[in-house]
């Protein structure tokens, strides 16, 4: 998105850069970056300040408060008030909200979260991945995707920040960044109960409480539970898919000894014992029987059920320290503590039938600990932020694929992966003028990771040694047996930032940004030596060296306004992205010398290049007091330009037979809202009806979409092109009566009301008994919500 350089070439040849030209320069329609809250109750609200309905929102997304239309960069902002008004339920909603972001539930996994930004991320959950955007609880990284999807239960807001955060938030946020921003508590003690039932059997309740224990401390805690039947069953066994059963806490104890002195404290965990999600099979079942696949999308015939015992379930919890003292008017200093881990027990079973014959009993845990300080200053010229960050993580996870063939096989994986990572950083802002002002940041950081890899295959299908069958007899020698002080590698980057802002009219900012980021390099958690010809082949060694760093230069162009008082807010950015040795892991069959598969094995590799650039326009429209309207459109052109991979002797370049996985070229919302006074028995209140419809243009899962001319991976199109989701629109309404006093909501709300069936995730082991499997989006939901504060 070089629009100062020769890249600008490549936008001005496009349609995408005459629509932003004229938006720019031809007058406002249809872009804003924050989906304002228009809500009175947001005057209430921490995080929110309005005139009549119009709001201002205030976020941290550079990590200090300000207006989010002042921040230069593309960020979404949604407050409490605008989620709960939705009955947004959790964060995979706002993909139909935020433009170029696509978030859902990992395939096979109700907690897991699978995030992509601009076309960047990762979808395997697997130890030893890391993500392509981050996703923050109160400014501490998450490291892991397991237990990152929760409910929505006590939120101040929800940040979306698009495009590298490298400075400010560091390695693995090359996509963007996703934070849950929690509430405060209140000087006076609260209470407040929220009571939800819907169909497919639904039934939520969430309560929370503060109370001021003195005048300098303040104790609260939250409890949600959420329970659903499933959309469908399993039509073998009868028991539920995709149910719902999950319980939630947490506590935070806040202290202030001084005015200028804050300390808090919160614990939290959650526990997820719904169903395992299994998947709809796309294909028949194998000869002889040829099973065809079901009618009801969100039914299955699978069979595995429990881990070595253990019944599904994800158990997820941390706790935080914040310190943060003002040294005076100008200058604070902030302390950021946390620790945080989780474990899950993941019975996966990829054919979706009822004999078992490709299935993958999984456990999955890790443990992470972070320290952070901040120094920020806020002049009259100057405002900036300077840290340092220390964070120590492991990721371990033991699998069986239990592979029905030459007798039955238990193809085990076993992954330990340690990560010590520390970073210093700066980004500062300086105003030349009273208009115009220069950013300039930097993060240095240094990345370790040790890992100990152990793949064997062991004789039956009743597991190996850890998960169910401490008798196991192994087949030969292990296929990988690495320790930590084989598998040992440090990556160090400097990701700097540049741009600025110019306030061309009072109610226009113009910004430019230019800034790096990069995703540390890893190993091939799914590393086969003996698939290589052993473990001290050229090829074998090439595997045991990992691959190299993601990195990503973007260059980011955008104007954001406000008109007539704020009541016609629009915002919109070009970018263009630079997308260097992109990380793409697979897997393919392996084969015995008879030419039978007797395994698989991992293909983690470096793509090469890509080039990603972009449009996002949003905007929203207080037409009268009542009414308003908010619109959202993104596109993204995302292209791989070189992909190599072994062809025989050789290489060939596969790039023009891919595709950008969860990347809709096109994403599309509108909204419409109308508020009106409203009585009920005598208590004033309002009335607000809202609609929203959204659309989402062809969506693949995977990456390899046409004939490459390598064998292993042509025979994967079929099924990547059965996982793709053709261009879906979705319809959301809902009715909402609030209190004039704020202390009562009702509402009614409806989700999908089309009753869509669109695919999110997939499967696609067609080599494994033609065995290709589907999840789904919900079907249509019908909700109602009672609301009450005391």
């Amino acid at each position: 998105m070089h629009l100062i350089s020769k890249k600008m070439k490549l936008l001005n040849r496009s349609a995408m850069s005459t629509a932003v030209l004229l938006a720019i320069y031809g007058g406002p329609v249809g872009m804003a970056q924050a989906q304002q809250n228009q809500d009175a109750q947001a005057s209430s609200d921490a995080n929110a300040s309005s005139e009549g309905n119009i709001s201002k929102v205030i976020v941290t997304a550079r990590r200090r408060a300000e207006l989010i239309q002042d921040v230069p960069g593309a960020v979404t902002a949604l407050s409490a008030a605008e989620l709960e008004k939705q009955a947004i339920p959790d964060i995979t909603a706002l993909t139909e909200k935020v433009p170029s972001t696509t978030l859902k539930a990992s395939r096979g996994t109700n907690t897991t979260l699978t995030a992509y930004i601009r076309g960047i991320g990762q979808q395997d959950p697997v130890a030893g991945y890391e993500q392509g955007v981050g996703i923050y609880l109160d400014d501490v990284y998450l490291a892991r995707p397991q237990g990152a999807l929760t409910d929505i239960y006590d939120l101040e807001r929800i940040e979306v920040l698009r495009g590298p955060q490298g400075t400010l938030y560091g390695r693995n946020t090359i996509g963007g960044a996703v934070k849950y921003v929690t509430r405060k508590l209140a000087s006076k003690p609260t209470a407040d109960v929220k009571a939800t039932i819907g169909n497919y059997g639904q039934k939520d309740l969430v309560v929370k409480g503060s109370i001021p224990v003195s005048d300098i401390l303040r104790l609260g805690a939250t409890v949600g539970s959420f329970n659903r039947d499933g959309f469908g069953r399993n039509v073998v066994n009868g028991r539920e898919n995709y149910d719902k059963d999950v319980l939630a806490g947490r506590i935070s104890a806040e202290l202030t000894p001084t005015s200028d002195f804050f300390v808090r404290f919160t614990a939290d965990k959650t526990v997820d014992k719904s169903e395992p999600k299994q998947g709809y099979r796309l294909t028949p079942g194998p000869a002889p029987a040829n099973i065809a696949p079901l009618g009801d999308v969100y039914d299955t015939r699978a069979n595995l059920y429990a881990v070595n015992g253990h019944e599904q379930k994800v158990t997820t919890e941390g706790a935080s320290l914040l310190l943060e003292y003002t040294i005076d008017p100008t200058l604070s200093v902030k302390s950021i503590t946390a620790h945080r881990k989780s474990k899950s027990f993941a019975p996966i079973d990829f054919d979706s039938l009822e004999a078992p014959l490709w299935e993958a009993p999984s456990i999955y845990s890790d443990r992470q600990t972070s320290q952070e300080f901040q120094l920020t200053y806020t002049g009259s010229r100057w405002q900036g932020v300077a840290g340092v960050f220390y964070m120590k993580t492991n990721a371990f996870n033991e699998f069986d694929v239990l592979y029905n063939a030459a007798g039955g096989l238990s193809l085990l994986t076993r992954d330990d992966i340690d990560t010590e990572t520390w970073a210093v950083f700066a980004d500062a802002s300086y105003s030349l003028t009273d208009t115009f002002n220069i950013t300039l940041g930097g993060r240095y950081t240094s990345d370790e990771r040790k890992a100990a890899i152990f793949k064997a295959t062991y004789l039956g299908l009743a597991g190996s040694p850890n998960l169910g069958n401490p008798a196991a007899v192994i087949f030969g020698a292990p296929n990988t047996n690495l320790g930590k002080d084989q598998l040992s590698r440090t990556d160090k980057k400097f990701t700097p930032k540049i741009g600025f802002g110019w306030k061309l009219a009072p109610e226009h900012n113009l910004y430019s940004t230019f800034s790096k980021g990069f995703k540390g390099g890893m190993f091939d958690p799914r590393m086969d030596l003996v698939a290589s010809g052993g473990p001290n082949t050229p090829a074998s060694l090439v595997k045991r060296e990992g691959v190299a760093p993601e990195e990503v230069s973007t260059t980011e162009l955008g104007l954001k306004s406000a008109m007539n008082g704020g009541r016609l807010q629009t915002n919109a950015a070009v970018f263009y992205t630079d997308y260097k040795n992109v990380q793409i892991p697979g897997s393919i069959p392996t084969f015995a010398a008879d030419g039978s598969v007797n395994g698989f094995a991992g293909t983690l590799t470096n793509a090469g290049k890509a080039k990603i650039k972009g449009l996002e326009l949003e905007a929203i429209a207080y037409l009268t007091n009542q009414l308003s309207v908010n619109a959202m459109y993104s596109y993204i052109d995302a292209e791989y330009k070189e992909w190599l991979v072994a062809n025989g002797a050789g290489l060939a370049n596969i790039a023009p037979s891919t595709e950008f996985q969860n990347t809709p070229r096109n994403a599309a919302n509108i909204g419409v809202s109308y508020d009106w006074p409203f009585a009920v028995a005598g208590r004033n209140g309002s009335l607000s009806l809202t609609n929203s419809v959204s659309y989402k243009s062809k969506v693949y899962q995977t990456e390899i979409a046409r004939a490459t001319g390598v064998a292993a991976l042509d025979a994967t199109v079929p099924g990547n092109l059965a996982l793709a989701q053709g261009g879906f629109a979705l319809w959301d309404a809902g009715l909402v009566w609030t209190s004039s006093d704020r202390k009562i909501q009702v509402g009614l709300h409806g989700r999908n009301l089309t009753d869509k069936r669109y695919k999110v995730a997939g499967y696609n082991f067609s080599g494994f008994f033609n065995s290709v499997t589907a999840f789904y989006g919900d079907p249509r939901t019908v909700r109602a919500t009672v609301n009450v504060k005391f």
